[in-house]
C-alpha cells in the first residue's frame, strides 16, 4: 500500500527540519513507497522555505489557518495514496514507526485506522510520569468505547494513520472543528466503517511545549472533555485553542 504522510505546519520553522529529517529518514530505512506532504498553514515565518529544501518533500498551501483545515488539504493532496499518516510538525517519526504501521494494516484486513501514545522527549520526569497515568486510563478508555460500549475508539491526533477510501466514505474532515476534538471525530466516525486501533507498539517522539506552556492537568483536562463530548454529543466544546511554539 502505497502511503503518504500529510504533516500540517504554521510557524514551525525552529522544528520542521527535525520533524523531515525523521520522516525521510524513517521512510529510507524502511524502504516502503511513502511520500511526504507539508501543508504550509498560514505560516509568516520560514517553515515553508525550509520544508521546500527537502528533497522529495511537497509542499502545498493552507491560506485559512487551522489544524483541520491544514490537515484536510493535505488529505486532499494525497489522492492517490491508500494510507494517509497524519503527525504533526512538532514530532520525531522513531525507528521502526512504518514496520508497526505496515504489520498492523496487513495482519487486519477490517483495520482502517491505527493509532498510538505520544512520548514528550523534552519533559521533565515528573511530568512523563504524570502522561504515562494519563495514557493507561486512555487504553482503559480505548478498550470500554471499542468493545464494550461501541461508541468509537481513541486516536492521538499527530499519530494516526488511516485508509483514505475509508475516511473519505465517511465524509472526511469537519472544518468547524477548530483543534481540540478533531482526532475523535476521526476515532467515532472511522469506528462506523472499521477497526480503529490504539496501541502502545505505535510511539511517536513529540514536544511538550503546550502541555508545559498550558499545565499537564489542565491540558489533560481539556482534551478528556473534549473526548467525551465529541464522543457522545457529536462537537467539541472547546471552540478554540491556543498556539505554542518552540
Amino acid at each position: 500500500m502505497k502511503l503518504a504522510f500529510v504533516i500540517p505546519a504554521y510557524n514551525e520553522e525552529a522544528l520542521i527540519g527535525k520533524c523531515l529529517e525523521s520522516v525521510l529518514a524513517e521512510i529510507k530505512r524502511s524502504g516502503v513507497p511513502a511520500d511526504v506532504i507539508v501543508v504550509n498553514n498560514a505560516s509568516t515565518d520560514r517553515t515553508g522555505e525550509i520544508a521546500r529544501s527537502f528533497d522529495g518533500v511537497r509542499v502545498v498551501d493552507e491560506p485559512k489557518k487551522g489544524l483541520v483545515n491544514a490537515r484536510d488539504a493535505g488529505f486532499a493532496a494525497s489522492e492517490g495514496y491508500e494510507l494517509v499518516a497524519n503527525i504533526d510538525s512538532d514530532t520525531i517519526v522513531p525507528e521502526g514507526w512504518l514496520d508497526v504501521v505496515y504489520r498492523e494494516f496487513a495482519k487486519d484486513p477490517k483495520l482502517v485506522c491505527l493509532s498510538g501514545p505520544y512520548i514528550y522527549y523534552d519533559m521533565a520526569l515528573h511530568n512523563r510520569v504524570l502522561i504515562s497515568i494519563f495514557y493507561g486510563l486512555t487504553y482503559l478508555i480505548y478498550l470500554l468505547n471499542r468493545f464494550v460500549l461501541r461508541v468509537g475508539s481513541v486516536v492521538q491526533g499527530g499519530n494516526f494513520v488511516f485508509k483514505r477510501d475509508a475516511w473519505a466514505s465517511v465524509g472526511g474532515y469537519d472544518r468547524t472543528i477548530d483543534f481540540f476534538g478533531e482526532d475523535t471525530d476521526v476515532a467515532v466516525r472511522l469506528s462506523k466503517v472499521g477497526g480503529v486501533k490504539w496501541t502502545y507498539a505505535l510511539p511517536m517522539k513529540t514536544s511538550g511545549r503546550r502541555l508545559e506552556g498550558e499545565g499537564v492537568f489542565r491540558t489533560a483536562g481539556t482534551y478528556t472533555l473534549n473526548f467525551f463530548w465529541v464522543t457522545f454529543r457529536g462537537k467539541p466544546i472547546t471552540k478554540k485553542s491556543n498556539d505554542f511554539r518552540a
